[in-house]
């Protein structure tokens, strides 16, 4: 049994360090892959055997597409800052917009856009904006397109959610002003075998803005 840790768009394992101070874990590679189910596919094909997954933002997106077609392989799941829902209206625009933006101006410039409105306002903390903005500069403009172009063409993820048997854990940050409590408690309604739970005073980046409330659930679940 392996437990598998999924990071979202730019990130990588920093993301899922309060978890792994505490558990041993694999951490997905989505850097080179331009579509979710690829990326799905990639992460089953590493990892042999049964797996606990977790992901995180676009990386519970890769999780659920992994359960969806290996449900036989996916014991339990957990499902962090996300969303279920296809393209919403502007999205595909305002995304490629981001993309110019970045091969423009640069992968630091990015960084210093997109990141604040990701975190609950007094949790920006110099220490996690700069670890954060770390975390993105070891990326490039490059990734971030095809890690875009994934997000533009994922699937709809409502359609098959009811098909997923398996133990679901769906937590979110109480602040998370991307991905609502509301896109949460829609996933509650269509998950079969899940719990809902809100993470205090936290945003989109939840697991490392409130780490050691995410770790005191996450780590138990996963180790079941």
């Amino acid at each position: 049994m392996t437990i598998l840790l999924i990071p979202g768009l730019l990130c990588d394992a920093y993301c899922w360090q309060p978890v792994t101070d505490r558990i041993e874990a694999e951490v997905a590679d989505l850097s080179s892959q331009d579509s979710i189910s690829r990326m799905a596919d990639d992460c089953l094909k590493a990892y042999a055997g049964t797996l606990q997954v977790a992901g995180h933002s676009m990386g519970a997106r890769v999780a659920m597409e992994m359960a969806r077609m290996a449900p036989d392989r996916v014991e339990r799941l957990a499902l962090l800052d996300t969303g279920i829902h296809p393209l919403k209206d502007g999205e595909a625009e305002s995304r490629r917009e981001l993309v110019e933006y970045a091969y423009e101006h640069g992968m630091e410039a990015l960084a210093a856009r997109w990141l604040p409105p990701m975190v609950y306002e007094p949790n920006r903390t110099k220490a996690l904006m700069d670890g954060l903005t770390e975390m993105v500069l070891r990326s490039d403009e490059d990734q971030h397109a095809r890690q875009i172009k994934a997000l533009v063409n994922r699937p709809d993820a409502s359609a098959y959610l009811p098909d997923i048997r398996c133990e679901t854990l769906v937590m979110v940050g109480r602040q998370d002003e991307w991905s609502p409590v509301s896109r949460h408690e829609r996933m509650l309604e269509l998950l079969p075998n899940a719990r809902l739970e809100v993470i205090e005073d936290a945003g989109h980046f939840a697991p490392l803005e409130q780490p050691e409330t995410v770790a005191d659930l996450l780590v138990p679940f996963l180790k079941g």
